[in-house]
Order: C-alpha cells, then structure tokens, then sequence
C-alpha cells in the first residue's frame, strides 16, 4: 500500500483537480518505477471500464505535497489519466495506484 510511503496525503476531490498546478518534471526517479506506474495505469482502467471500479490514485502537485483521489480511471495515455468526472491527471504527477 502507498499510504506507508505518502503518510501525509491530503484527500482532494477529483472536481478540483483542474485547480491544481502540476510538476513539470516527473515525479518517479527511475525508469522501472515508470515502467510500473504504466502497467497500473492500464491495469486502473481495465478495472474502471470493465467493473466501474474506484481506486486510490496518489500523486504530487508542483509544491511536492501528496494528495490522493478516490475515483474511476476510464482511460490511459502516456501523458495522462483520464477520470470518471472527464478531469485529467498528468502521468507525471502520480506517484501510484492503491487496488481494493
């Protein structure tokens, strides 16, 4: 579970996101790490698409605080998440994925 490495999240809801300012650098220092948050990403929405299923997604924003939103991810690019309220999350900014 992430919740052990971003003890300090804040929870946000997936309405405000469009607020938010985004690192414009990744967060992952590693090309494995971004190998991985790929593969979860598709894994998150094969759940959304497939079951309508919710997930944790954890994720930075420009000023390196943690947050968490509990939503549905209906798409995946290599740039960004598309979610359930049609916002957008940038890829670059999520650290990772929490399955129920």
């Amino acid at each position: 579970m992430l919740t052990t490495q971003l003890e300090l999240t804040d929870t946000v809801e997936k309405d405000t996101l469009p607020t938010l300012i985004f690192p414009s650098e990744d967060v992952l220092d590693s090309v494995e790490k971004r190998r991985r948050r790929q593969m979860d990403a598709n894994r998150a929405t094969a759940l959304g698409n497939n079951y309508q299923g919710k997930l944790d997604i954890y994720f930075k924003t420009a000023d390196g605080a943690a947050h968490r939103v509990y939503t549905t991810v209906w798409a995946t690019t290599n740039e960004h998440l598309a979610l359930k309220s049609g916002t957008n999350l940038p890829l670059r900014a999520v650290v990772g994925f929490d399955f129920y």
